[in-house]
């Protein structure tokens, strides 16, 4: 992978992690379109690592909710921290399971199969569409609810199927507020890509060929200065926008990418 490209990927990732707009899609496309032709695991590996990076972007910007998470899970008193912290374990459930135990199943989606990806993005305008149907409320996410909005977050790990769109959109649907529902999709993450992380680097499944480590660093550092930038105002737009405009941009970007499986 050239150097261009992978921070031309890295600012894609940064720019659309926080928009249900399917990051983990984008950069399928993206790779499609550059011709990156890595094997699989290679592929998602350097996802994973624009993630990573994202993931870190997400907790400059959410410090404060990150260390309030924390503290919940060092906490011995039964209060509003601590309930929240165990929401989001729930909610890492059903995505810890996949990943144990259908992890070489997930990496054989990352191949740049753009029309699978296409017809996933197709899905995401569908449930972002519904979402946006649902009325106002100002419910929190109940435990319940945590456990339903980690099942779509699983979900989510195919490429194509935005993880934010789909926890938004399962949480609004369940009657919970659209504010606090982005606020519970964009920390739920963050554990799970540490996680995944660590658990790589223990197995040695991390092994940076020399040729790609700097293109992987400068991507990494894209993808984390973009990700910065979208924090700052990309979030707002994602609380106060409406879900169909979304719905929209994927509806129409799904039946490109099917289009051009076909006749790029």
């Amino acid at each position: 992978m050239e150097t261009f490209d992978a921070i031309l990927l890295g600012i894609i990732q940064g720019l659309t992690e926080f928009l249900p707009v399917s990051s983990s899609g984008h950069l399928e496309l993206g790779k499609a379109i550059l011709g990156d032709h890595s094997v699989p695991e290679e592929s998602l590996l350097f996802t994973v690592v624009l993630h990573f990076a994202t993931a870190l972007s997400t907790i400059v910007v959410f410090r404060k909710d990150v260390w309030e998470i924390i503290s919940g899970l060092f906490q011995f008193k039964w209060n509003e921290e601590t309930r929240f912290s165990l929401k989001i374990i729930i909610s890492m459930l059903p995505a810890v399971f996949i990943g144990l135990f259908f992890e070489e199943q997930l990496e054989a989606f990352f191949g740049g199969d753009i029309r699978f990806v296409g017809f996933m993005l197709l899905i995401t305008a569908v449930l972002l569409y519904f979402a946006d149907k649902a009325k106002d409320t100002d419910k929190k996410v109940s435990y319940k609810n945590a456990f339903i909005v980690g099942v779509s977050q699983a979900i989510a790990m195919l490429p194509g199927i935005s993880r934010s769109g789909a926890t938004i959109s399962t949480s609004v649907l369940l009657g919970v507020d659209k504010t606090k529902a982005a606020r519970f999709s964009f920390l739920m993450v963050v554990p799970l890509i540490f996680g995944k992380m660590a658990k790589d680097m223990m197995s040695g499944e991390l092994n940076f060929a020399s040729e790609n480590t700097f293109a992987m660093g400068a991507g990494f550092i894209a993808a984390f200065v973009a990700g910065l930038a979208a924090c700052t105002w990309m979030i707002q737009l994602v609380k106060k926008s409406k879900l169909s405009y979304f719905a929209i941009y994927c509806l129409i970007v799904g039946l490109i990418a099917i289009a051009y499986s076909y006749w790029g």
